[in-house]
């Protein structure tokens, strides 16, 4: 895994790198495997509190490795493979940012293109530079966005703003990605201004913040009743317990709180 994705952790916080610089962190099969390896690696953390998704070298992730994934059906294979909660290997490596029970920050600089542009759409918040060059990349290939984007996109953005982008699978900047909504905000060093945001979210009660990532994801498919079952049944599973306890002392008490994974 380490040829491709790393992981380092501090303060509770994961610092998770494509390191496939020399191809842009282009997507090969070597890539797919590792990115899912990281996910599954980080499901088990409970030290970790919150993540941070960045790529090394000039950009975040160029999409697909063509001449990689062209040899030999290789992509189609990959995208046969299933992951085992109702996606394949290939919807995985977006869609599975999501589903981590911790928040995801993607700082993205340089490039996101096709699956690159699904990665970052997978995380919970994204900051990004203003010059990055994003794309939907897909329909340049004679292909169709296939790894969760619009399962993740049907929620950021208009869906007629969606089309247009797919359609022509022309490029746009961080600005425009801002106004659209598939950019939370803009930073000259998304790395940085992500680290400093995932810090303070690791300050929080990490059973909170678990639950409140848990009630966003439901709140996305179920109806009003639906949301309002949902907070009262999250809401009761943290009220009273240590960590609620602690941050309601240490807030009257003004001190740093002592919360426990």
């Amino acid at each position: 895994m380490e040829d491709r994705v790393t992981i380092s952790v501090s303060d509770h916080v994961a610092d998770v790198k494509l390191v496939r610089a020399d191809k842009m962190n282009a997507l090969d099969p070597a890539m797919f495997d590792a990115i899912c390896a990281a996910i599954d690696k980080l499901a088990t953390m409970a030290e970790v509190r919150c993540v941070v998704l960045s790529g090394q070298g000039r950009a975040f992730c160029a999409g697909l490795d063509m001449v990689s994934m062209a040899g030999g059906g290789s992509g189609l294979e990959i995208a046969a493979r299933p992951y085992g909660n109702g996606a394949n290997i290939v919807q995985q490596v977006a869609w599975g940012w999501r589903t981590l029970p911790m928040p995801v920050i993607a700082a993205v600089h340089g490039v996101a293109f096709g699956g690159g542009f699904q990665i970052m759409s997978g995380a919970d918040i994204r900051i990004a530079a203003p010059h990055t060059r994003f794309a939907i990349r897909e329909v340049h290939w004679g292909l169709i966005p296939d790894m969760a984007g619009p399962a993740l996109w049907r929620g950021l953005a208009r869906e007629d703003v969606i089309r247009e982008l797919t359609y022509t699978a022309r490029e746009f900047d961080g600005e425009e990605a801002l106004r659209h909504g598939f950019v939370t905000r803009l930073a000259e060093d998304p790395w940085a201004e992500a680290m400093t945001l995932a810090r303070a979210i690791a300050a929080r009660s990490p059973h909170a913040v678990r639950a409140a990532k848990s009630l966003y994801n439901r709140a996305a498919d179920l109806d009003e009743t639906g949301v309002l079952h949902a907070e009262t049944e999250l809401q009761l599973s943290i009220i009273r317990q240590p960590n609620q306890v602690e941050a309601v002392m240490a807030n009257m008490q003004k001190r740093a709180p002592a919360f426990a994974d």
